[in-house]
């Protein structure tokens, strides 16, 4: 008995079609002459001398066909596979370059999120790259910067929602013994949106109608939800978005003058985002921000890691009665420490440096 394999995929599943034979798992279409030529014994094979001629004029399009509908299905392992054959056959293709990466990372466990988020975040800049390079009509430039951006956006939601859930089904006499591993998952994934946003305005940076139409709504949305960075880092959005939309206004009633004013001074004026969250108002730690941390060159780096990543955390968990209690223990001890030392717990006028 005889039967064809696909030279391509090693599939047996090859139909007759208008006169040519189609693979049904990758697509590829042989014709009579060719198939021929391919008929293999089941018990045994047969030497073909010479050179057989595949036709692949149609390859990449049908392996497209294949990776859309996988992508279309969340089938996030055929989505990768197929997405693979298409960027080793096609590097340019920003849609292989990132959704390659995007249903690899989709699928890792919980202590793999940190990894899983930096390559997804390594991979936006050079997707934006390709989509810059190889795509000319504005439209569908477009049309692919808002897809990639919405794709992030969701599998940095994900990766939250999996890390949360993951930790709320964590017993509480051992929680703490997770925290560490929980918090590099939600900050990794944290990340990937402020990437995106980040190396958007650095890669469009000559292009005003991307920059106008995109990247400003992208930077409105991160000052909004107050995780956009650090004074300085706010200073530098609004810049970008006021070259764009004169009449925008910044958020929490602040003037690009008070914000300027607390960049230069290398840290943020307002109260510390996790304290607050967990006292609602703590001054001696305010107190020892400015007068011990402030005063030395790691303490200052500390300060502005704390003002970078605290916002999104509180964003995230702030409701949640187990992130309180997670720090409420370690605050209670540092504050009454303090307290000893001779920091005051009296209302204070933050300094600035």
């Amino acid at each position: 008995m005889k039967q064809l394999t696909c030279e391509m995929c090693g599939s047996n599943d090859l139909i007759k079609q208008d006169g040519v034979f189609v693979c049904q798992s990758c697509g590829i279409k042989y014709s009579v002459e060719e198939a021929k030529k391919m008929m293999v014994e089941v018990e045994g094979t047969v030497e073909v001398t010479g050179t057989v001629k595949v036709d692949t004029s149609n390859e990449l399009e049908n392996l497209y066909q294949i990776a859309r509908r996988a992508r279309d299905a969340e089938n996030a392992d055929n989505a990768s596979r197929y997405y693979d054959m298409i960027l080793i056959k096609d590097p340019t293709s920003w849609e292989a370059n990132f959704y390659s990466v995007y249903y690899k990372s989709l699928g890792c466990k919980i202590a793999d999120i940190p990894t899983a988020a930096t390559a997804v975040n390594n991979c936006i800049e050079s997707t934006y790259q390709l989509i810059k390079a190889n795509i000319h009509h504005q439209a569908e430039k477009k049309k692919a910067i808002l897809e990639v951006s919405e794709r992030a956006k969701q599998i940095s939601v994900l990766m939250f929602d999996s890390a949360n859930q993951w930790m709320s089904g964590v017993d509480q006499r051992v929680k703490m013994n997770f925290a560490g591993q929980f918090l590099a998952a939600t900050i990794a994934s944290a990340g990937i949106e402020k990437t995106l946003c980040e190396k958007l305005c650095i890669v469009f940076a000559d292009d005003d109608e991307i920059m106008s139409s995109i990247a400003v709504n992208l930077l409105k949305e991160r000052l909004a939800e107050g995780v956009a960075t650090d004074a300085k880092g706010e200073v530098d959005y609004i810049a970008t978005i006021l070259k764009y939309d004169p009449t925008y206004e910044p958020p929490k009633n602040q003037t690009v003058a008070d914000i300027t004013k607390r960049a230069q001074s290398n840290t943020s004026s307002g109260g510390c985002y996790i304290a607050t969250c967990v006292y609602g108002s703590v001054w001696t730690l305010r107190r020892y921000r400015d007068d011990m941390l402030g005063t030395t060159w790691y303490g200052r780096l500390f300060i502005r890691v704390y003002y970078a990543i605290s916002p999104t955390l509180v964003k995230w968990f702030g409701k949640t009665s187990w992130f309180k209690k997670l720090w409420q223990g370690k605050l209670d001890k540092m504050v009454a420490k303090l307290n000893g030392n001779g920091v005051e717990n009296t209302p204070y006028q933050d300094k600035e440096w």
